[in-house]
């Protein structure tokens, strides 16, 4: 057997997350189902990491394990033809068997994109419309406090059950680009809905409501904001390894 790493993009507004569903609605299910259309049943793919429904990937990665036979190029082919347009697969690449998807990356990359223009119905699914003032200045004050490590278990959805919310955060930052303001995340890990809820806490302080002490407060187990942003405006664009 060969292992290969698959970075794929996908459109989330049409999944209910990537992992594997009860419904088979996952990103996971369109993928597995896939492999057993060109006869590998017994190969799974191996998800780098999950996302919600909504949120959006455009270099996520997975691996799966194949017959030594199959040549990436090949494989891309054959595994393309058996998925809806919704799933894009970017490249495939050879590893060492001691690859892990998942357990191998160094950190993962988010981006969430905010439009201040008026609402556009044909970009609704892949961008959060705000027309409220922004104070850019402020949250770039206070989005640094997110960077290093830190307890983020007031920045995880509620009732999600995990080992350990302690996460490192190697990158925050936010800037304009045209009509639109980004926000990237770079991290070695990240919570069940971590990254909408820090937006939705910065946003707080764009607006004047909060600031950065409030921020740190929260960083020190307060919860005094948690309403996380819509999934809309969220990409998981790179896994590093």
């Amino acid at each position: 057997m060969i292992r290969f790493a698959v970075k794929i993009a996908y459109d989330g507004s049409q999944f209910f997350g990537s992992q594997s569903q009860t419904n088979q609605n996952g990103v996971e299910d369109f993928l597995n189902k896939a492999l057993k259309n060109i006869n590998l049943t017994s190969s799974s793919v191996v998800l780098a990491g999950r996302t919600d429904r909504g949120v959006h990937a455009t270099g996520s990665i997975f691996h799966v394990d194949l017959p030594d036979f199959w040549t990436p190029s090949k494989f891309q082919y054959a595994l393309t033809r058996g998925l809806p347009p919704t799933i894009l697969i970017k490249n495939v690449y050879l590893v060492n068997n001691n690859f892990h998807a998942r357990f191998s990356a160094k950190s993962r990359v988010y981006r969430y994109i905010i439009s201040q223009e008026n609402i556009n119905p044909f970009e609704n699914n892949y961008l959060t419309f705000i027309q409220k003032q922004i104070d850019i200045q402020k949250i770039q004050s206070a989005i640094k406090l997110l960077e290093g490590e830190h307890d983020f278990k007031a920045f995880l959805k509620v009732g999600s059950p995990i080992e350990s919310s302690i996460r490192f955060i190697f990158n925050a930052k936010i800037y304009k680009y045209k009509s639109k303001i980004i926000f990237l995340f770079e991290g070695n890990g990240f919570l069940r809905s971590q990254v909408r809820l820090m937006v939705g806490f910065l946003l707080k302080i764009g607006y004047g409501e909060l600031n950065s002490i409030h921020l740190q407060r929260q960083l020190n187990g307060e919860s005094i904001f948690r309403e996380p942003v819509s999934p809309n405006g969220l990409y998981l664009i790179r896994i590093k390894y």
